[in-house]
């Protein structure tokens, strides 16, 4: 069974590659330094430290794995694949939300990136299904809880 491919920027893949990088150089040595610690103590039947750096070690492991599957499975969307007639993942976006009159910039992402604080919204989010492939002037009916939020798309960049 084949993983489907997760597509991101490749400044998503150079993060992703970094946090792989810290987790197994960084966080091992740290984890290891702590089993040896902990082994000092003595008795490993009843050693809660020795337990807790066991635990430790094998959710630092899971996460390993989780971040070089990512990283086997990654699909750079480039830039040059990027074009500002449509919204594709990468694309910068200004939105204007038409019943509040509010504007918004946002960057669509894979769904790996996603970070709402600094504006970078997943493919996979309603406002992201809402705005793949549309182009300046359509009009986005994103699926909200309060019912559906309209917006023009005024912009797309790269």
């Amino acid at each position: 069974m084949s993983m489907r491919k997760i597509k991101m920027s490749a400044e998503g893949l150079k993060d992703l590659e970094k946090q792989l990088e810290y987790l197994k150089n960084v966080r091992r040595a740290e984890v290891a330094q702590k089993l040896k610690e902990a082994r000092s103590f003595g008795d490993l039947s009843e050693n809660a430290e020795y337990d807790e750096a066991k635990n430790e070690q094998a959710i630092l492991e899971a996460e390993i794995a989780d971040v070089e599957m990512k990283i086997s499975n990654a699909e750079v969307v480039s830039d040059e694949d990027l074009t500002t007639d449509e919204i594709n993942i990468g694309s910068y976006v200004k939105l204007k939300d038409l019943e509040f009159d509010e504007i918004l910039d946002i960057q669509i992402v894979g769904s790996t990136e996603a970070d709402a604080e600094n504006s970078k919204i997943s493919e996979d989010s309603p406002i992201g299904i809402a705005a793949m492939k549309k182009r300046v002037g359509d009009i986005l009916e994103v699926e909200a809880p309060m019912g559906i939020i309209k917006m023009e798309v005024l912009e797309i960049s790269k």
